[in-house]
C-alpha cells in the first residue's frame, strides 16, 4: 500500500479585485490588525494573494499607478504571505512564477498605458530584492566575507534577465531601464562577492562602449565586481571573454563549498590596469556616485598597494567643493593614506573651519564640520607635536560670532577648550625638561581668548537658571576643568591641574559671576555638586569650595538678600576640608542684620530666614568636629537665643546650644542624623522631630466621608442639583468662559463675539472723544441723567476683580467626626483603651476646589478637633447597682456640649459669575498615633441665595440717608433693567479705573398663590435685609407690627417717595407678544384682573449679586396671591429664581 502523502491541494483562485478594492487591500495590510484580518478571513492571503498579485501585474485593464503599488506591496509583504515554513519546492515554484512575470513584462513592448519603462524598472528592483532575501545567505568570518547560495538555478535565470537588459549599450530609449539593471547587479554583487567575477571582461567592454549618462551605473557595477574579486581572492582573468555572458552560470566556488581560494599574481596586473581605467571616471560622476565609487575603490587600492600619490592627485580637489559628502569622502581617504597627506594638515583645518564659518551653509553641515575638526585635530596631535603658537592660531578660528546659533557656539567653545587643554598639556610636558619662555604668554592668551569667547553666551548672566545659555556656559566650564584629566587616567593629573593658569582663571570667573548674578547660585551649587560626586574629580570640587571660602565670603554683601547664597553655603558647610570659620562669622553678621531690620511688616520672613541659618549651623555640626567650631558656633547660638525676635527660632537655637555644650561630637552627629543618611541642608528642616513616620493608607481613607462630616450651618432652601454654565461654549479650550461684562474702558466700538475674536464683548463708552467713531447724538432728559449719575456712583464702589481683590461671600460650615467608626478604622487594633477615649485630629487642613467660577478658594486650617462621644447604653448591672444621683440635662447644656465637638469652618468664595455650584472638599490631618488621614469629604452645595448681598454704600452717605439712597438705587436699576433705550449704551467705570461694565437688563414675572401672612413671614425671615421700600397702608401696618423690617422708606400711597418715581405699578406689560384669553377674567395681555382687586401693597427688594450684577423684586401682595415682577442685569440667574421663590413661599 502506497503511504505517500497526498500533495497539498492548490487553493482556488481568488476573484479579481477592482482598483478601489486593491487600494483598500493595500491600505489595510499597511495598517494591520483587524483591518488586515478582514481580508485574511476572505482568503486574500498566502499563496492565493501572491498569485493574484502576479496575475494583476499582467492585466491590461488595471491602471499603471496601481500596478506600481502592487509591485511595491509584493516586495514589502512577500515574507508575510508565507508565515508557515514552506517546502523548498514551493519556494522554488514561487520564484519561478515571479521570473516568468518579470520576463513577460520585460519582453512586452511599451504601449504607454499598461506597460511602461517605470513598471519594468520597479519590477526589476522588487524581484531582485526578493531573490536576495531567499537565495543569498551572507556571513563573515575574520578575514573573508562568504555567502551560501540556495535556489542557484533561479538566481542564474534572474541574472540572465538582468544581463540581457544590460547588454545593449548606447541604446537610448531604455537607458533608464539599463541603469536600474546595473544597480540590481551591483546589489547582488555586494551581497554575494565574486558572484559576477567571471563576467568581469564583458562588463569592462560594456563600460568602454557605453557613452550615455548611464555609464555611471556601468562604472559602479564594474568597480563592485573588482572589489568582490579582490576581497574574495578569486583567480580570474579580467580580460578573458572565454566564458559567454549568456547563459550565466554561478561560479563553482560559491556553490561547491570551496571557500579557500588563492590570489594569483597574474590577476594583480590586470586589476591594476582596470583600476587605472576606473580612476579616469571620477570627473564624470555625480557627487553621490563619486562617494559610492570612493567607498569601493579605497579598499581595492589598499589591497593592491597602489601609490597613494595617484589618489591624492585624483581626489585632492574634493576638499574645496561645497558638497559635504565629498568632503567626508576626502577625510576618509586621509585616514586610509595619512602618510601621503603629511604636511597638508593646516590646509585641511583651514578649509573645514571655513565651512563652519560660512553662514549660508546649513546648520547641520556647520556642526558636522566642527565635529570633523575635533576628530582631525586629535589625529594630528597623535602623530606629531604642534607648537603652542599654531594651537593658539587655530583656536582663533573658532571664535564664536554674534549671530551664530547656540548649538554652533557650544561646539566652538568646545574646540577652544580643547586647544586650551592642549596648550596646558604642552606646558606640563615642557616643565619636565626645560621650560620655554613663551609658554606663559601663550597660555595667558588662550585664557583671554576663552574669556572673550564666553561673552558669546553672556546671556546666562541675566537669563533664568534653567535657560539653555546657562547650560552651555557651565558645560563649557566643566569641560575646561576636567578636559585634561579624563576618567581613564590613573595618574595624578587632577592635582597637577589645579596649579595651572587655566584653573585659576576659571576660579576667578566663577567667583565674579557668583557675586554679580545671584540667580546663578543654584546652578553653581549643582555644578560643584557634580564635581564632588565624581571620584576622579572630587578634588577639583573641594578646591572650588576653598576658593569660594577664601575669595567669595569676604566680598559678599551682608544684607537681607544673603539668603540667596545659602545653597552654596550649604555645600561649604557639608565639606569637612573647608574651615567653617568664615561662614560662621558671616552668618553672625547676617543674624544681626535680621534683628535690626525686624518690624511689624516682616511677617514670617524672620522665622524663615532664621530657620535657614539654623539649618546651616546644624549641617556644620554634623560634618565638622565640634571642638574646632565650638567658640564661634556657641556665640552664634547664644546671640540668637537672647536677641532674635522669633520665638521658635530662639527655642531651637537654645536646644542646639545645650546639645553643643553637653553632648560629645560623635553622639551629637548621631542624634542629628536621620537613619543612615545625613540630611541635606536645604531640603530637611532643622526642627524635624525624628519620630516614626506612617505612610498614607488609601484603603482606610476610602470611606472617610462616612464618619467625618462637613455640613452647612444654614441649609439651603433649594437643593440645587444642576447649574447653568456657559463653559461648554468655549471652543478654544484655553480657559473656561464665563459671562463677564467687565471690559477695559478704552474699548472704542462694540463688536460681537466671533470665532476669530473670542473675547469679551466690549461696550461703547458713554463719553466719546473727537477721534472715536461718529454715532448719532442722543438727547437725554433730566430723569435719565439722574439715573446715570446714581448708577455711576454705585458702580464706582464695585471693585474690578481682574485687577483688585473682588467681593467675597462666606459659607459657614461645621466639621465634626464620629468617634466609634473612627476608632474602628484608625485605632490601635480596636483596643478598649482607645475606644474609651475621645479621639482627636491634629493639624487638620481642608482644601477646596470647584469647577464653578468661584476663583481660587483658600484652604482652612483647624489646629485641634475632638471626636463626638460614643452614645453608650448602660448595662443592667450598672442600672441596678448604681445609686448615684444623675442630674437631668436640659437642651441648652447638650447643645453647648455638642458645640465643643464641632469646628467652625468658613469657605470664602470670590465669584466670577453669580451661579450655584459644588465645592469639592479634601481633608488632610494627623491622628494621635501619627497616622496621616487623607481623603475626600462630601461636597458643599453653593446656592443662588448664597450670592445675595446688600448693595455697597458710599462713604459720604450718612446713616440716616441710607434708606433713601437704597430707594433711589432700586428705582434707577429698575428703569435701567427695564428699557435699553435710555441707559443701554452707557458704560460705568468700576473701582480701580481699569474696567467698565454696562447694564443689559431682562425681566420676568412669577405668580404665587400664597396668602399674605405667609408671604410676609417668609420675607421677614429670609429677605428682610434686602427690603428697601414698602408701599401701601395695609401692608405697612402689618410689617410694622412685626417689628423685624426697619430702617426703610414707608410710603402710604402708590407714590414712590423719591424724585425718580419710576417704579410705579405696571399692571400691563408694555412689551411682548399678544396673549389668548383662557377665561373671561384675563385681559389682552394675559394678566388676571382679579389679582389687583384686593391689593395690599408692594415690597421693593434690592439684591446685589457679585461680582457686578443685581436682582430686583417688586412684590405686589394680595390677600390670597402675589405677583412678583423680577428684573435683573444677569439673565442666567433667572433659571434659579423660580425654584427659589417656590421654596421660599410655597414650601
Amino acid at each position: 500500500m502506497d503511504n505517500t502523502p497526498a500533495p497539498t491541494p492548490t487553493p482556488a483562485p481568488l476573484k479579481p479585485l477592482t482598483p478601489q478594492e486593491w487600494e483598500s487591500l493595500i491600505d489595510d495590510h499597511q495598517y494591520g490588525g483587524s483591518r488586515r484580518d478582514r481580508w485574511t478571513s476572505l482568503n486574500y492571503t498566502g499563496q492565493s494573494l501572491y498569485d493574484l498579485c502576479l496575475a494583476s501585474i499582467l492585466r491590461k485593464d488595471l491602471p499603471l499607478n496601481l500596478k506600481l503599488l502592487i509591485t511595491v506591496f509584493l516586495e514589502e509583504h512577500f515574507t508575510t504571505f508565507f508565515t508557515e515554513p514552506e517546502s523548498s519546492s514551493e519556494t522554488e515554484q514561487n520564484l519561478i512564477r515571479l521570473l516568468e512575470t518579470l520576463r513577460s513584462v520585460i519582453n512586452s513592448p511599451n504601449d504607454g498605458v499598461s506597460i511602461t519603462y517605470s513598471l519594468k524598472e520597479q519590477l526589476i528592483t522588487s524581484s531582485t530584492s526578493i531573490f536576495i532575501l531567499f537565495t543569498i545567505d551572507s556571513f563573515n568570518d575574520s578575514k573573508t566575507p562568504n555567502s551560501i547560495l540556495t535556489y542557484a538555478s533561479q538566481l542564474e535565470d534572474l541574472i540572465e534577465v538582468l544581463l540581457t537588459v544590460v547588454n545593449r549599450p548606447n541604446h537610448g530609449s531604455d537607458r533608464q531601464l539599463r541603469g536600474a539593471a546595473c544597480e540590481c547587479l551591483r546589489e547582488l554583487e555586494r551581497e554575494c562577492p565574486s558572484l559576477l567575477s567571471e563576467t568581469a571582461g564583458h562588463l569592462w567592454e560594456l563600460c568602454q562602449s557605453e557613452k550615455t549618462h548611464v555609464a555611471q551605473s556601468y562604472v559602479l557595477m564594474l568597480a563592485n565586481v573588482v572589489h568582490g574579486i579582490v576581497i574574495s581572492k578569486v583567480n580570474v582573468s579580467v580580460f578573458s571573454n572565454s566564458i559567454p555572458l549568456i547563459p550565466f552560470n554561478v561560479p563553482q566556488s560559491l556553490i561547491g563549498g570551496n571557500l579557500g581560494r588563492e590570489y594569483a599574481g597574474l590577476g594583480s596586473k590586470e586589476l591594476r590596469r582596470v583600476m587605472s581605467f576606473l580612476l579616469e571616471w571620477p570627473q564624470y560622476l555625480t557627487p553621490f556616485g563619486l562617494f559610492e565609487f570612493m567607498s569601493v575603490i579605497m579598499p581595492v587600492a589598499v589591497a593592491l598597494e597602489l601609490q597613494a600619490s595617484l589618489l591624492k592627485v585624483q581626489f585632492s580637489g574634493l576638499l574645496n567643493t561645497s558638497d559635504m559628502l565629498l568632503c567626508h569622502a576626502y577625510l576618509g581617504m586621509y585616514l586610509q593614506f595619512p602618510e601621503a597627506f603629511s604636511g597638508h594638515e593646516d590646509e585641511v583645518i583651514r578649509r573645514v573651519s571655513l565651512i563652519s564659518r560660512e553662514s549660508q551653509n546649513v546648520l547641520v553641515f556647520r556642526l558636522l564640520a566642527l565635529h570633523w575638526l575635533l576628530g582631525f585635530m586629535g589625529l594630528v596631535m597623535l602623530k606629531r607635536k604642534v607648537s603652542n603658537e599654531k594651537l593658539f592660531a587655530t583656536a582663533l578660528r573658532f571664535y564664536p560670532s554674534v549671530f551664530d546659533p547656540l548649538a554652533l557656539k557650544a561646539l566652538k567653545l568646545d574646540l577652544i577648550v580643547y586647544c586650551s587643554i592642549l596648550v596646558d598639556k604642552s606646558r606640563l610636558a615642557d616643565a619636565n625638561g626645560e621650560m620655554v619662555s613663551n609658554v606663559g604668554s601663550s597660555e595667558g592668551s588662550v585664557v583671554k581668548l576663552f574669556e572673550d569667547a564666553l561673552e558669546s553666551v553672556s546671556g546666562f548672566k541675566w537669563l533664568p537658571p534653567w535657560s539653555t545659555e546657562t547650560s552651555v556656559a557651565f558645560r563649557t566650564f566643566h569641560k575646561l576643568l576636567i578636559g585634561a584629566s579624563s576618567h581613564s587616567d590613573t595618574g595624578s593629573s587632577t592635582r597637577v591641574l589645579v596649579e595651572s593658569t587655566i584653573f585659576h582663571a576659571t576660579e576667578r570667573m566663577l567667583v565674579t559671576m557668583t557675586l554679580a548674578s545671584r540667580g546663578l547660585i543654584p546652578v553653581m551649587a549643582a555644578f560643584i555638586n557634580r564635581l564632588l560626586r565624581c571620584h576622579k574629580h572630587h578634588f577639583l570640587g573641594e578646591q572650588l569650595l576653598k576658593t569660594f571660602d577664601y575669595h567669595l565670603l569676604p566680598k559678599v554683601k551682608v544684607d537681607c538678600q544673603l539668603g540667596s547664597y545659602f545653597p552654596l553655603f550649604g555645600k561649604i558647610a557639608e565639606n569637612d576640608t573647608v574651615s567653617p570659620g568664615g561662614l560662621l562669622d558671616l552668618l553672625g553678621k547676617y543674624m544681626s542684620i535680621l534683628i535690626e531690620k525686624h518690624g511689624l511688616d516682616t511677617g514670617l520672613r524672620s522665622w524663615s530666614q532664621g530657620s535657614k541659618v539654623l539649618v546651616l549651623c546644624r549641617t556644620i555640626l554634623m560634618h565638622h568636629q565640634s571642638s574646632r567650631i565650638f567658640p564661634t558656633l556657641s556665640r552664634l547660638f547664644a546671640f540668637t537665643c537672647l536677641h532674635y525676635p522669633d520665638l521658635e527660632v530662639r527655642d531651637n537655637a537654645r536646644i542646639y546650644l545645650r546639645m553643643l555644650l553637653c553632648v560629645p561630637g560623635n553622639k551629637l552627629r548621631h542624634l542629628l542624623s536621620t537613619g543612615d543618611q545625613l540630611p541635606s541642608s536645604h531640603s530637611t528642616p532643622y526642627f524635624t522631630v525624628q519620630s516614626p513616620r506612617f505612610s498614607h493608607d488609601s484603603k482606610k481613607s476610602k470611606d472617610i466621608s462616612s464618619y467625618i462630616h462637613l455640613e452647612r450651618v444654614v441649609p439651603l432652601l433649594v437643593k440645587q442639583s444642576w447649574s447653568l454654565s456657559l463653559a461648554s461654549f468655549n471652543i478654544s479650550g484655553e480657559k473656561p468662559y464665563y459671562m463677564e461684562v467687565i471690559t477695559d474702558n478704552n474699548t472704542p466700538t462694540w463688536q460681537p463675539e466671533t470665532p476669530e475674536n473670542n473675547t469679551e464683548i466690549p461696550i461703547v463708552p458713554a463719553l466719546e472723544g473727537p477721534n472715536q467713531s461718529q454715532e448719532p447724538l442722543r438727547v437725554t432728559d433730566s430723569k435719565v441723567s439722574e439715573i446715570v449719575e446714581i448708577l455711576r456712583k454705585h458702580f464706582s464702589l464695585i471693585p474690578d476683580f481682574r485687577h483688585t481683590p473682588g467681593i467675597k461671600i462666606g459659607i459657614a460650615c461645621t466639621l465634626r467626626f464620629q468617634s466609634e467608626p473612627f476608632n474602628q478604622v484608625w485605632g490601635n487594633n480596636g483596643s478598649a483603651e482607645v475606644d474609651l477615649l475621645h479621639p482627636a485630629l491634629y493639624a487638620t487642613v481642608l482644601k477646596f476646589t470647584s469647577s464653578a467660577p468661584f476663583g481660587s478658594i483658600p484652604p482652612y486650617r483647624i489646629p485641634f478637633l475632638l471626636g463626638e462621644p460614643t452614645k453608650s447604653v448602660p448595662s443592667s448591672k450598672s442600672q441596678t447597682d448604681s445609686l448615684d444621683i444623675v442630674p437631668v440635662s436640659n437642651g441648652i447644656v447638650e447643645e453647648e456640649e455638642k458645640e465643643s465637638f464641632n469646628a467652625h469652618v468658613l469657605i470664602e468664595l470670590q465669584p466670577r459669575e453669580p451661579t450655584p455650584g459644588l465645592v469639592d472638599v479634601s481633608i488632610e490631618a494627623n491622628a494621635e498615633n501619627g497616622q496621616i488621614i487623607s481623603g475626600h469629604l462630601q461636597s458643599i452645595t453653593v446656592g443662588i441665595e448664597d450670592m445675595f448681598l446688600k448693595a455697597l454704600i458710599p462713604d459720604d452717605i450718612h446713616a440716616e440717608e441710607v434708606p433713601g439712597y437704597y430707594v433711589n438705587l432700586f428705582n434707577a436699576l429698575w428703569e435701567a433693567c427695564g428699557s435699553s433705550s435710555s441707559t443701554g449704551r452707557e458704560t460705568f467705570p468700576l473701582k480701580g479705573g481699569k474696567g467698565a461694565t454696562a447694564v443689559n437688563g431682562t425681566r420676568s414675572v412669577k405668580f404665587l398663590e400664597v396668602s399674605a401672612n405667609s408671604l410676609i413671614q417668609a420675607v421677614e425671615k429670609n429677605l428682610s435685609a434686602f427690603v428697601v421700600n414698602v408701599i401701601g397702608d395695609a401692608l405697612i401696618n402689618i410689617v410694622k407690627d412685626g417689628g423685624i423690617i426697619s430702617d426703610i422708606i414707608w410710603n402710604d400711597d402708590d407714590a414712590s417717595g423719591s424724585g425718580l418715581e419710576v417704579a410705579a405699578v405696571d399692571p400691563y406689560m408694555t412689551e411682548g407678544p399678544l396673549y389668548l384669553k383662557y377665561d373671561e377674567e384675563e385681559d389682552d395681555k394675559g394678566s388676571n384682573l382679579h389679582i389687583n382687586k384686593r391689593n395690599m401693597g408692594r415690597f421693593h427688594i434690592l439684591i446685589f449679586l457679585p461680582p457686578t450684577s443685581h436682582l430686583l423684586f417688586q412684590m405686589e401682595v394680595g390677600v390670597n396671591s402675589t405677583l412678583v415682577r423680577i428684573r435683573t442685569d444677569h439673565w442666567p440667574c433667572l433659571a434659579y429664581i423660580d425654584d427659589y421663590l417656590e421654596a421660599l413661599f410655597l414650601a
